[in-house]
Order: structure tokens, then C-alpha cells, then sequence
């Protein structure tokens, strides 16, 4: 098991942060059903994401970091983590705007939701800055110590995670307005490009020699099928 399990949970979580976008451009009914069906949603992602998360640790508890080949999926709880966060917040700005409007005789439910979602948004994030450690000691421990770690195209794996992370992190420190947490989402804004720099040279530069499309596995099985 690696952490690619969160892939088809992450959708949900990316909807919800989508609806609390979209719905700013709606009328205030279809903004509210918006807003509410995008709540549903974020329950959903982060609830699964939460259960996938409690089974991938206790897999690097019982057996240790995954192979080489598969190490950059330690940064995958990044990503429903770290959008989860980001569209907690963002469902939160837009519950502010709306719910005002559509439910008049509750004029602090829109505020509620808007502190609730920094409030889980912050802790949301602390979360993800601990498997963000976490994945960076497990990358150096293959690069520096075993110097094994293969380039293959699993490595834009490193992208979406810590793009999505970076997103919340920009998003709190707004919130908050907190110089260091600007400070910390510009550092993380440089490092993302950097890196995408880096992995899309590698894929061109693999591609080009051909051993990006490699694959080991079915080569083995051919040469087994001809000996026969």
C-alpha cells in the first residue's frame, strides 16, 4: 500500500474548494445550495482521506518507508490535507456573503461558518506540515543515505501536494493576516517552482533517451514469452 490510495478522494475535496469559489458568482439561493452541497462534499473527501491516512500509517509503522520507485507518494497526504484546508476556508468566505442573504433570521451563521473554517483550516493545515517532515526526511533519507532513488513519472507527484499546501498556507496567512505565514507561502511558492522546473526537465530529458518509457516489467515478461 502507498499513499496513491488518497488519488480517488482527493476529487471530492478539489469540488468542494470549487464550490465555495463558484458560488460567489451565483444568486444567493443557488449560491446556498452551492455552498451546502460543497460542505457535503468536503465531509466526504476529508472523512475517506482521514480513513486512508490511519491504514497508510500504520503500513510505515508496521513495514517501514515504500520502495524507491514509489517514495514521492509520502507527499500525497499533502494534497487532500492541504486542499482540504484551503476549501474549508474558502467555503467559510462564502457562507459569510451568502447565508446573510438567504437566511436573514440567523445573521451569525455566516460568521460562525467563516471562524469554524480557519479554525479547521489552521488545524487542518498543522496536520499536513507534520506529513510534509515526514515526507522530506523520507525523500533524504533514499537521496543522501541510500542514493537510490530513480527518476520515473511518479515524480510529478511532488507537484500537486505541495502546490495545493501552498495555496492554504498563502490563504491563512491572508486570514490571519500573518507576515510569517506570507513569509512561509513564499518560500513554499519559490520551492513548488523550482521543483516543477526540475521534474519537467527530467521528463523531457527521460523521454528523449527513452527510458522514461521503459518498463522493466513487461521487457521481463516479453523476453520470457519469446524464450517459450
Amino acid at each position: 500500500m502507498t499513499a496513491a490510495w488518497l488519488l480517488p478522494v482527493v476529487p471530492a475535496i478539489v469540488c468542494a474548494a470549487s464550490g465555495g469559489l463558484v458560488s460567489l458568482s451565483l444568486d444567493p439561493d443557488k449560491a446556498a445550495v452551492t455552498i451546502l452541497l460543497s460542505y457535503v462534499l468536503w465531509g466526504i473527501g476529508v472523512g475517506l482521506a482521514a480513513i486512508v491516512l490511519v491504514i497508510y500509517f500504520q503500513r510505515l509503522v508496521l513495514h517501514s518507508l515504500p520502495p524507491a520507485g514509489v517514495i514521492v507518494s509520502a507527499f500525497l497526504p499533502l494534497g487532500p490535507l492541504g486542499q482540504g484546508s484551503y476549501g474549508i476556508m474558502k467555503l467559510g468566505e462564502a457562507s459569510r456573503e451568502v447565508f446573510p442573504l438567504v437566511f436573514p433570521h440567523h445573521p451569525l451563521l455566516g460568521e460562525s461558518f467563516y471562524g469554524a473554517g480557519i479554525f479547521v483550516g489552521f488545524i487542518m493545515w498543522g496536520f499536513a506540515l507534520w506529513w510534509a517532515v515526514l515526507a522530506i526526511s523520507s525523500v533524504l533519507n533514499y537521496m543522501l543515505i541510500k542514493r537510490t532513488m530513480p527518476f520515473n513519472i511518479g515524480w510529478w507527484g511532488f507537484t500537486f501536494p505541495i502546490g495545493v499546501y501552498t495555496s492554504a498556507t498563502l490563504t491563512l496567512a491572508t486570514y490571519l493576516d500573518s507576515t510569517f505565514l506570507r513569509i512561509l507561502g513564499t518560500v513554499y511558492t519559490v520551492s513548488l517552482l523550482l521543483l516543477w522546473v526540475m521534474v519537467m526537465l527530467l521528463t523531457l530529458s527521460h523521454t528523449w533517451s527513452g527510458r522514461l518509457l521503459y518498463a522493466p516489467c513487461l521487457n521481463s515478461t516479453f523476453r520470457t514469452a519469446k524464450s517459450q
